[in-house]
Order: C-alpha cells, then sequence, then structure tokens
C-alpha cells in the first residue's frame, strides 16, 4: 500500500510541475495592475522587471498618472518594448481612459484647418542702428 500512495503522490506532483510550465498566458495569480501595484508587487511578478524597474514604474506613474495603454509602459527608462511583450499577458490597466489626448491648441481657432498650413507671419524689421 506504501508503494502505491507514493506512486500516486509522485503522479501528482509530476502532472502539476507539467501543467505549471505550460505556455498559455499567465493566471489570474500572475496578473498585476500596474496602475495600483506597489514595487515589490511589479518585481514579483513581471519578467525582467527587478526592484529598480519596479521603483521605476512607481515613479513614473507618480508623475504621469496613469497607464492607458500596456505599451505607454514602455516610456519607463529601463523597461523596452521586448519586456512589455514578454509580460503583456501578465499586465492589468484595471479600469482607465483608453487613451491620451494628444496637444489641444491653446487658444480657440488658434490651430490650421486639417491638412492645412499655419500662415506664415512676417519677420518684424530689425531696429535702425544709431550712430
Amino acid at each position: 500500500m506504501k508503494s502505491f500512495d507514493s506512486l500516486v503522490k509522485s503522479l501528482a506532483f509530476s502532472l502539476l510541475l507539467a501543467v505549471s510550465v505550460l505556455p498559455g498566458g499567465a493566471s489570474a495569480a500572475d496578473r498585476v495592475n500596474i496602475n495600483t501595484a506597489d514595487a515589490a508587487t511589479l518585481d514579483e511578478v513581471l519578467i525582467n522587471v527587478g526592484p529598480s524597474k519596479a521603483e521605476a514604474i512607481v515613479a513614473y506613474r507618480k508623475e504621469h498618472g496613469a497607464f492607458r495603454s500596456v505599451e505607454e509602459l514602455a516610456l519607463v527608462t529601463g523597461i523596452g518594448l521586448r519586456t512589455v511583450e514578454k509580460n503583456r499577458d501578465r499586465i492589468d490597466l484595471g479600469n482607465v481612459p483608453a487613451a491620451r489626448p494628444t496637444a489641444r491648441p491653446t487658444a480657440a481657432g488658434s490651430a490650421p484647418a486639417p491638412g492645412r498650413a499655419a500662415p506664415r507671419r512676417a519677420a518684424a524689421p530689425a531696429p535702425a542702428a544709431s550712430r
């Protein structure tokens, strides 16, 4: 009977080990919300992200606000697109708007119509030399 128990335990362990190394994305426990997680959690869950990169992610988030896309993570110093791609299945953004707006005109009507260049202004005349 002992050998049967040992065989069952051995098979269960082998199955658990085989399932844990199968590809196919991250489980819910392996996902992290990069907009709310602390540096320790980011370090633990994200691939190729150590303590210093995790701190850089948190600092970037504090300075610039919530990440609105996974790709925006590549703007953090030390994080490249390869790291973003390796972690895509592990990253959660939570509830944030989809994209940041682009630069807006400072005054109503100050931007040129789409497809048209802004009018050029003549340079101011040079001051006359005094004698």
